[in-house]
């Protein structure tokens, strides 16, 4: 990484931790930000991963491991919620980088789409649909929830990503550094007992 991606990724890491943004609006606004040509070679997200993680070594140390266990918990929750549909935890309340002002994100792999939909509308769960990009590029409907979190001061939004049932083999392959970009609740909960 050159010096201008390490300047994006700290300026980004800073963003995400602080803001609760995203790790691609961070890298945007970091470019803005520090005055740089908007061709300028962005650092990929496992580098911004990194400089989120130093600067949480530098500047949360105190706070985070109980805003992410706080974070976890409550997607505990809403896996063992959501269990019919598969429920696997991503981003990062599963990597470890979350702080109170993370988003929680659900990836469920429903044989039909709209039964998760159906089951929030019987439960009287307040929602809103949009689409984004799922995990291989593709739009998928995603159910926005803000939900109390027992252990933070502030409520936390969860989101609920709907793919098909099919989709499921795909999304359980390791990235390059053999790491797992997701997992279901027994994981979670293994997770957070090694953590403990």
């Amino acid at each position: 990484m050159n010096t201008v991606q390490e300047e994006i990724a700290a300026t980004a890491a800073r963003m995400v931790v602080e803001e609760g943004l995203e790790y691609g609006a961070a890298k945007r606004r970091a470019v803005k930000q520090l005055g740089l040509n908007s061709r300028a070679q962005l650092p990929n997200n496992d580098q911004v991963e990194e400089a989120v993680r130093e600067y949480i070594d530098l500047f949360c140390a105190d706070t985070q491991a109980a805003e992410l266990l706080a974070l976890r918990q409550l997607a505990a929750l809403w896996m063992g919620r959501l269990a019919e549909f598969r429920p696997y935890l991503s981003g990062s309340v599963w990597r470890g980088t979350a702080t109170a002002l993370s988003d929680i994100y659900l990836q469920l792999f429903c044989d039909d789409p709209k039964s998760a939909e159906i089951k929030l509308i019987d439960h009287q769960v307040r929602y809103e649909v949009s689409t984004v990009q799922g995990f291989q590029g593709e739009a998928v409907d995603a159910l926005s929830m803000v939900c109390a979190c027992p252990g933070l001061t502030q409520k936390a939004v969860v989101h609920l990503m709907i793919y098909d049932h099919d989709d499921l083999r795909g999304a359980l392959k390791p990235d390059a550094q053999g790491r797992t970009q997701r997992g279901n609740l027994a994981a979670l909960e293994r997770l957070m007992k090694e953590e403990a």
